[in-house]
């Protein structure tokens, strides 16, 4: 059930204190870069009105709170492209700022196999205040420097940052990396083919997830309804506990990235 603090909230009053970060960050990058990062589960605090959620510190610190890793790797490949950069400051169980917020996934009331205490029996106004406080802000601002970008004319392509279990639900996942698409296959194929050509490598064409118009926000509401060349990068969180393997999976994708959005003429 929501905190006692939660729901002595007035409907106009703010979910996220004065003195708490705000719902995303910003790397600006050197303004010429065509691409854009997104980290949709960069971050993993909990707004103090909700308490822990009801969770133990070993649920937050897991998959079902944060992509492990993928902020790392995010901010270097930014930092090697020049790129403009932003993360989602608190956890997806919150609000998951890759979810429609009418999708039941939202606000998740079970995650994996673990219930979320703090997300059950939510009233309408406690889901708006978490859109209104959480998931509108971050989206705004990608709105904001898209719109800017479009103006200008400025060359854009989104790259949208995740990390996956290596184990789901007892099932291993061979994969190393993933490149997730929907309908707009361009960047997908090319970095497809490039990252097969390391046979070192167990790449995953839309695995170890799919997109879909449901179960993601950013690749279909950013990249296909603006025909911006896009891609939702995937890569396996054993594969980024240690700065090493974070600055690997970066300086693989900087090199990359640029490639393949030449081989089809972005």
């Amino acid at each position: 059930m929501a905190s006692p603090t939660e729901l002595a909230l007035s409907p106009e009053a703010s979910l996220l204190a004065a003195d708490e970060p705000a719902a995303f960050e910003v790397a600006p990058g050197n303004g010429s870069s065509p691409f854009l990062i997104t980290c949709d589960h960069a971050g993993r605090r909990i707004p103090r009105m909700l308490g822990d959620l009801g969770l133990p510190e070993a649920e937050l610190s897991r998959h079902i709170a944060w992509d492990l890793g993928a902020f790392q790797v995010a901010r270097e490949l930014a930092n090697a492209l020049g790129a403009f950069l932003i993360t989602q400051t608190y956890s997806r169980l919150v609000i998951d700022c890759n979810r429609h917020p009418e999708v039941p996934t939202s606000i998740p009331v079970i995650s994996e196999n673990t219930e979320i205490p703090g997300n059950q029996a939510l009233s309408e106004e406690a889901k708006a205040r978490r859109v209104r406080d959480v998931f509108a802000p971050y989206h705004e601002r990608i709105v904001r420097e898209l719109d800017r970008r479009a103006a200008a004319n400025q060359p854009t392509v989104l790259v949208a940052m995740h990390s996956f279990t290596p184990i789901f639900k007892g099932v291993p996942r061979a994969w190393h990396v993933g490149m997730l698409y929907n309908r707009d296959t361009r960047l997908a194929h090319a970095l497809l083919e490039r990252l097969r050509s390391d046979p070192e490598l167990v790449v995953g064409d839309n695995e170890p997830y799919s997109v879909t118009d449901t179960s993601d926000y950013g690749i279909p509401v950013y990249g296909e309804r603006r025909s911006i060349p896009h891609i939702e990068i995937e890569i396996r969180q054993d594969l980024l506990l240690e700065e090493a393997g974070q600055k690997a999976w970066a300086k693989r994708f900087a090199e990359l990235l640029p490639e393949a959005c030449a081989s089809f003429g972005a």
